[in-house]
């Protein structure tokens, strides 16, 4: 969870990990609920006073960026795609597209946060389109960052994913419970 234990851009963490002691709530993402004890140990000895949930994501649908049409997670069966992302991470998002079924003939990746221009998505469903893709997937935060396009030989759609609390989730509404209604 603390990557080679460097902040930006060195390591991955975007502060100190010992600045866990300032949290009230710490949320373990992507876990795959097995309790994460030893994750749940390190966490501990920066912070013994705070509440600890796991969660993980979820893919829910996807929904065309333009015509917000949307289709179920077994439409990606035997799919031939395209991919396009700008987060940290994206082997999470490829690996989610290969779960459910899909095959991921081209995938560009950007850097996190980046804003696309309107030559680049024609570029990447260009590839798409030459590989033998039937659609270009994306990211539900990469969606709301892609130009408008008249052009749109290929479908664009983002994977709408959601947050499954596995642990704490009547720790977590209390908590909020104190913060909001003092």
């Amino acid at each position: 969870p603390f990557g080679n234990r460097h902040l930006l851009p060195r390591g991955i963490l975007r502060e100190p990990a010992r600045n866990i002691r300032r949290a009230g709530f710490i949320f373990i993402t992507k876990s795959n609920g097995d309790g994460a004890a030893d994750l749940k140990a390190q966490l501990r000895r920066h912070n013994p006073d705070a509440e600890i949930s796991e969660c993980r994501h979820c893919p829910r649908y996807l929904q065309d960026v333009y015509t917000r049409e949307r289709k179920p997670l077994e439409f990606l069966q035997g799919l031939d795609i395209a991919a396009i992302s700008a987060i940290a991470a994206p082997k999470g998002f490829e690996d989610s597209l290969v779960g459910l079924g899909a095959r991921v003939l081209y995938h560009k990746r950007y850097a996190d946060h980046h804003r696309y221009a309107q030559q680049e998505l024609i570029e990447a469903i260009n590839k798409g389109i030459a590989r033998g893709a039937k659609a270009l997937i994306t990211t539900e935060k990469d969606a709301v960052r892609l130009p408008h396009i008249e052009r749109r030989d290929l479908p664009v759609y983002f994977l709408r994913v959601e947050i499954e609390m596995l642990s704490g989730s009547e720790a977590f509404r209390d908590w909020i419970a104190r913060i909001c209604f003092r």
